[in-house]
């Protein structure tokens, strides 16, 4: 019997730096085809500032022209602040609201503009707000293998906070490589700990990577039991606010085809996901600038 896991596609993450405007029309059909792969969520859309993140600020045009009939991928929205928590509890079509909270305090400041005591208290009052719509919380532990700010890292930091987390009924928690420091053995150690510390937890791994470490990363968190994946087609992406060239995602493709080698169930349609990479190379076939915060 094949294991189960949960594979969250970014078309999100992929398009939230790009350097030029993409319509919002090809946001729709591209998030439309995604919708027929097969994936298990889509994280694709966010409510920020859209000073901040000009990219994404019509989320809400784009989720209010999917058709989401024949599909059962989950649709996943980021929020950084109250307002856009709100925002994002408007639409039925979301399941999941996922909060980019880091445990730098340097890029705390840098990704929301506030302290790590700010977007705690942030947290909690999103949590209760998700929890009334009816949607689950993910929240994303930034700079969660490490940063390279020389902010206090050590593996007691991510058992604090994800003992917080567990403690006001959050149920999903990513371990997120936010620029790319993370190397295999921190994937697994980090990752191994957490879940057998945290029993009551969903945990995943929202890793960036160069093409040649996807491999190594992508097995570590593997072999630590990790059940939970975050890809993005093509390894486009990378948060434009953490001050540095954009840090790939780690490529869904390459990555299916190891979770397939480990006889993981994908529930994923060849078809539709061979047209969805198609859509992606047309969308993304330019280079982007090295965008900094």
């Amino acid at each position: 019997m094949k294991n189960k896991i949960t594979f969250v596609e970014c078309p999100r993450d992929a398009m939230q730096g790009w350097a030029t405007q993409i319509p919002t029309k090809t946001k729709v059909a591209y998030i439309q085809q995604l919708l027929g792969v097969g994936f298990d969520v889509l994280d694709c859309v966010s409510f920020v500032s859209p000073k901040a993140i000009p990219q994404m600020a019509d989320s809400g045009e784009v989720l209010q022209q999917l058709d989401l009939t024949d599909s059962p991928t989950k649709l996943l929205a980021i929020v950084a602040n109250i307002r856009g928590a709100e925002t994002a509890c408007s639409f039925d079509a979301l399941s999941y609201l996922g909060y980019p909270f880091s445990i730098s305090e340097t890029f705390q400041q840098q990704n929301t503009n506030r302290s790590i005591t700010e977007s705690w208290k942030n947290l909690q009052q999103i949590q209760e707000l998700a929890l009334k719509a009816d949607k689950s919380l993910v929240v994303y532990l930034s700079m969660g293998f490490g940063n390279p700010y020389g902010d206090p890292f050590d593996a007691d930091v991510i058992s604090t906070w994800a003992e917080k987390m567990q403690a006001i009924g959050v149920g999903i928690i990513s371990l997120a490589d936010t620029v790319g420091v993370a190397t295999p053995e921190s994937v697994r150690r980090i990752t191994s700990d957490t879940i057998r510390n945290f029993p009551g937890l969903e945990v995943g791994v929202h890793l960036h990577s160069t093409v040649a470490g996807l491999s190594d990363k992508l097995n570590a968190a593997i072999e630590a039991g990790c059940l939970r994946f975050d890809g993005s087609m093509k390894g486009v992406g990378g948060c434009p606010m953490a001050q540095n060239a954009l840090v790939g995602n780690m490529d869904t493709e390459q990555m299916l085809h190891i979770l397939t080698e480990h006889s993981f169930d994908l529930r994923i349609n060849a078809e539709a996901l061979a047209r969805a990479s198609a859509m992606a190379a047309q969308i993304f076939n330019e280079t982007p600038h090295a965008i900094q915060a």
